[in-house]
């Protein structure tokens, strides 16, 4: 299978997984400590992981919980966000100028930050009041602490059973779902690696990863021009530039806002011909629960569109590193 290594995949999931204790001492700690409010707080992909954990948090939650964009805090700041406050970060090179910035801001206004920095050296990694140092698996590492949260508030109460599974199974599970997604990441890469303008529709705790697979893998890496829009505004404005040909897809995922998806995976066929469909659901995890599948999802959805990536890559004869003006030009 192209650009697939299945150890390289099993020792990653296991090895983020293995942060689980390091994630709930924090925790832990913070809460005995009296947790006034959560903040998921990124730029670029990880803000985007950041709306995902806090829409997963909010199915149950009765905290006060929110994502917010590094760039905005710079300059609007957010008033809730002090004493008491657990921010959670996530960086790969921990050099993101937003970021420490923003970090310098919160460490002011006295809140906590818990950073998972893939550098143990870079700058974010110093600042942070605890850093966590593991490459990869961003959105995993957001749910342990998502999850632990919800434990902390008795709304998770098959946590243990919850995370036992995904030692025992996750890993072997998402292997086999790389290896069915491989035929419809091809076909879908032939179909539309030429696209002038490419919509991807998606909601729940799929819209971050929605809005990032267009943006920082469809845009930034392969050079297609995408935009991303949320299940429950599709009908009110995108619809009608929808034709027979323009080229859209739509995730689907299985938390409660999936209706917003099935609703627009109805529609669609009656104005459209050249639409996708992703449903998470179409992909077994049989070593899991079924009431589980939820929290599964993103972990499913990245290894669909990993399939969809390392073909677009081959067949665009486009290398997914190269980079126009990204950590090439100042701006």
């Amino acid at each position: 299978m192209l650009k697939f290594d299945e150890k390289k995949l099993v020792d990653r999931i296991n090895g983020a997984l293995k942060l689980r204790p390091q994630v709930e001492e924090v925790v832990d700690r913070l809460w005995d400590s009296g947790l006034r409010n959560i903040c998921f707080m990124g730029i670029g992909g990880t803000y985007a992981s950041a709306l995902d954990a806090v829409t997963a948090m909010l199915e149950s939650t009765e905290q006060e919980v929110y994502s917010v964009n590094a760039a905005e805090y710079n300059t609007t700041g957010h008033h809730r966000l002090g004493k008491g406050t657990l921010v959670v970060i996530s960086s790969v090179t921990g050099s993101t100028a937003e970021m420490i910035d923003a970090v310098n801001r919160l460490h002011e206004a006295g809140a906590y930050v818990l950073g998972f920095i893939d550098n143990a050296e870079a700058p974010l990694a110093k600042l942070a009041d605890t850093c966590i140092t593991f490459a990869g698996e961003e959105q995993m590492k957001f749910s342990m602490v998502v999850d632990r949260l919800l434990w902390h508030e008795g709304k998770f109460a098959d946590y243990d059973r919850f995370y036992g599974q995904m030692e025992q199974y996750l890993a072997e599970d998402l292997v086999a779902v790389e290896k069915q997604a491989d035929a419809f990441g091809r076909a879908f890469a032939e179909k539309h690696v030429d696209d002038p303008l490419h919509y991807y529709v998606g909601a729940g705790a799929l819209f971050g990863i929605t809005y990032s697979y267009a943006m920082c893998y469809c845009e930034e890496m392969h050079w297609l021009r995408t935009k991303s829009i949320h299940s429950a505004e599709f009908f009110h404005g995108m619809l009608e530039i929808v034709e027979r040909d323009t080229p859209v897809t739509v995730i689907i995922g299985e938390d409660s806002q999936r209706c917003l998806g099935q609703r627009v995976r109805n529609f669609l066929p009656r104005i459209c011909g050249n639409y996708e469909i992703i449903d998470t659901k179409d992909y077994p995890m049989p070593g899991f629960d079924e009431a589980f599948r939820g929290r599964l999802q993103n972990a499913i959805l990245h290894r669909v569109t990993n399939r969809m990536d390392m073909h677009l890559e081959q067949i665009s004869c486009h290398p997914m590193e190269i980079r126009r003006y990204y950590h090439r030009l100042d701006y």
